[in-house]
């Protein structure tokens, strides 16, 4: 962050409350007031007395880019926020990133001032808003269209209609702060459209510059909305004033003096940081563009010229950037690669033919997602865009088509040497352009197989063309020397297929010629890797002495660990929702799949049960009919015995029995049976 603004008449800190610390925008602003000094001359002073001690909410319990505050409070309830809210002299409330914290924020504004008689002493209340509560807003003379809107006026104003709750808690804020100024001092501030340290509303203008994946740079709409903007250090230099001053006015406009378009925002971002190209496409397909949020959508759109009166008159303190994002974009983009971590990696890669130097390199670029970048690669694409412009212009009327043709007739006749026998200057021009491009200083290169001598190593990193800054863009920070024997190295250019025998000229004769005059170069007293070492370019040695897939994985890995991991984005928003709903689709394809396959064991298991169940049925039915058979056979005898025999005697004797119903039946029938036998019985 750039040095703040350290001026401070007290010297006891200021405890501060701020919400939503590990936001963009509170976190930015967290960050400057942690660093203002109580006095401007103790800054770099080793105790130095904080002017500030910060405190706020955060909604995830740890996060490494967050600022160091002196207390977290991690999703509060109301209760403990109140109390967290009236241990500070002064509360900022900033809604102008995260329409959700409006109800909080009315409900704390309000809460103080129901508290207001237990003050302990005087309090400030400060609500960072959005010039988006101004966008609806109409000229005030229609004959003056360009006439700017300045806080003078913000009784006028008129809101967006998603922002119609941001301006209701502005009137709140000012009226509550209307009651008893000696305790609740409140002020508004409307913030205009925040940029700066890492970007969130402009970001996808960035990104997609950076990314370089598409020739142009979409604007959407005409491009010429006017978008008041203000850079995030400047916003909370605002903020600092208003708590150090409490100026009279408790209206204020935070933007800067720019009044840019919206084309030439981003007509200035793709030049700094893209293809410096830009399209024009309809405001329709803003809302195709999945990496913007609704939010983010709308402020984009905002047509408003504005001044800031207040601000100009009240506070005397330097801006960092007052004329706006367009004409401080090296400043911003260079705060967007070092707060986004996105720092360019550049590499050489150096080694005799046949080493695997491109192998190397193209692997490098793969997993770091870098450029390769061979010198024969950059002129022949050179050639073919000079081609290109001198089919399409016309030599007698355009002057550049005459220089176009000339470095063209150049290169060509130059185009068939190699970089270990000569290298022309318009080749190392042209080397020079393809490593200054935006491309390369985004993500970064890797130059494979040259410089080959000290005196090209000199002369592609000059220092008395370029200045020191801009020869430090494309020094290499890490050059890699691979080397391996010579009896290895012909064996492998010997068992190389035909055609990239004759690619890379390594046939027989040339190949050892080659292969000698690396040598020689190597042992001279200036050689290239002489000309990295004397400029504190770090190199790795790494040795070659095997084809095979283990060894050269584990040469990469150890490679890899000296880079560290990649600098670049990861999977976006969208890729990463889309990568979520591809896993969940399949995930549930399986679970169908699996669902399907146990029901139809589950069917199968029904069925072979069912069979079973009916096989054993009939098993059952035919052991019991074979019983019934049996006991039928064995039965008839006895059954014929009986009937014969015994059952006439005993009917008629239960029947006596019956009829008479004797106290005892069964002597009865006893009796009855040994009279009536018709069988004599034994005296």
């Amino acid at each position: 962050m750039s040095e703040p603004q350290r001026r401070r008449v007290l010297q006891t800190p200021t405890r501060v409350f701020l919400n939503s610390i590990d936001s963009y925008s509170s976190r930015s602003i967290a960050q400057f007031l942690c660093e203002c000094t109580a006095d401007e001359e103790e800054a770099s002073h080793p105790n130095r007395t904080a002017a500030f001690q910060v405190v706020g909410t955060v909604s995830h319990r740890s996060s490494e880019d967050r600022p160091r505050v002196h207390e977290e409070y991690f999703l509060p309830d109301r209760e403990e926020l109140l109390s967290r809210l009236l241990e500070c002299r002064v509360v900022i409330y900033n809604i102008s990133q995260d329409p959700e914290q409006v109800e909080e924020a009315t409900w704390a504004v309000t809460e103080l001032h129901n508290q207001i008689s237990g003050f302990s002493g005087p309090k400030l209340f400060i609500l960072v808003s959005t010039v988006m509560t101004w966008a609806s807003s109409k000229p005030l003379d229609p004959d003056e269209p360009e006439l700017p809107f300045t806080d003078e006026i913000f009784w006028s104003r008129r809101a967006h209609p998603s922002f119609l709750r941001h301006m209701e808690l502005e009137r709140t804020v000012v009226k509550l702060g209307k009651t008893n100024r000696a305790l609740l001092s409140t002020y508004v501030v409307a913030s205009g459209l925040q940029y700066g340290m890492g970007e969130q509303i402009f970001h996808y203008f960035f990104k997609t510059s950076w990314l370089g994946q598409d020739r142009t740079i979409s604007v959407f709409g005409d491009g010429q909305n006017i978008v008041p903007t203000i850079h995030i250090s400047d916003l909370a230099r605002v903020l600092q004033n208003v708590i150090e001053h409490q100026p009279r006015p408790y209206y204020l406009l935070a933007v800067d003096s720019s009044n840019n378009s919206m084309e030439e925002i981003v007509k200035a971002i793709s030049s700094a940081l893209g293809p410096k190209e830009i399209q024009m496409r309809p405001l329709e397909d803003i809302y195709l563009i999945q990496d913007l949020s609704e939010v983010e959508m709308d402020y984009l759109q905002v047509n408003l010229r504005m001044e800031a009166v207040h601000i100009k008159k009240l506070f005397s303190s330097s801006w960092l950037c007052e004329s706006g994002l367009v004409d401080n974009v090296e400043l911003v983009v260079e705060e967007y690669r070092q707060n986004r971590g996105l720092l360019p990696l550049r590499l050489c890669v150096l080694g005799p033919p046949a080493v695997g130097k491109s192998t190397v390199s193209q692997r490098i670029c793969e997993r770091y997602k870098l450029h390769h970048i061979r010198l024969q690669d950059a002129v022949s694409e050179a050639v073919a865009r000079l081609e290109d412009l001198v089919k399409n212009s016309d030599p007698d009327v355009d002057g550049n088509a005459a220089e176009a043709q000339d470095l063209l007739t150049k290169l060509k006749h130059t185009e068939d040497n190699k970089p270990e026998l000569n290298v022309s200057e318009e080749q190392m021009k042209v080397l020079k352009d393809k490593l200054m491009s935006n491309p390369c200083r985004n993500q970064g290169f890797v130059l494979d197989g040259f410089p080959c001598t000290h005196e090209q190593a000199k002369e592609l990193f000059s220092e008395e063309e370029s200045p020191s800054d801009s020869r430090r863009v494309f020094m290499p920070e890490l050059v890699l020397c691979l080397d391996a024997a010579d009896w290895f190295l012909k064996e492998r250019a010997m068992n190389l297929p035909e055609r990239l025998v004759q690619e890379l000229h390594y046939e027989p004769e040339r190949f050892t010629r080659r292969l000698a005059a690396y040598r020689e170069r190597s042992a001279e007293d200036d050689s290239v890797s002489d000309y990295f070492v004397d400029r504190d370019v770090a190199l790795l040695h790494l040795k070659v002495s095997s084809s095979e897939e283990q060894d050269c994985w584990l040469m990469m890995q150890q490679i890899f660990d000296t880079l560290g991991p990649p600098r670049t984005y990861g999977p976006n928003t969208w890729e990463v929702q889309e990568e979520r709903r591809r896993e969940t689709e399949k995930k549930m394809k399986e679970a169908e799949e699996r669902a399907r396959e146990e029901q139809r064991e589950a069917e199968e298991e029904a069925r072979s049960r069912a069979a079973r169940w009916e096989e054993w049925t009939l098993c059952l039915q035919e052991e019991r009919l074979r019983e019934e058979q049996e006991m039928e056979e064995q039965s008839g005898p006895m059954r014929s015995y009986l009937m014969e025999h015994v059952m006439p005697t005993l009917t008629r004797g239960l029947i006596e029995c019956y009829r008479r119903q004797p106290e005892n039946p069964v002597e009865f029938l006893a009796e009855f049976l040994f009279k009536n036998s018709p069988y004599e019985f034994p005296k």
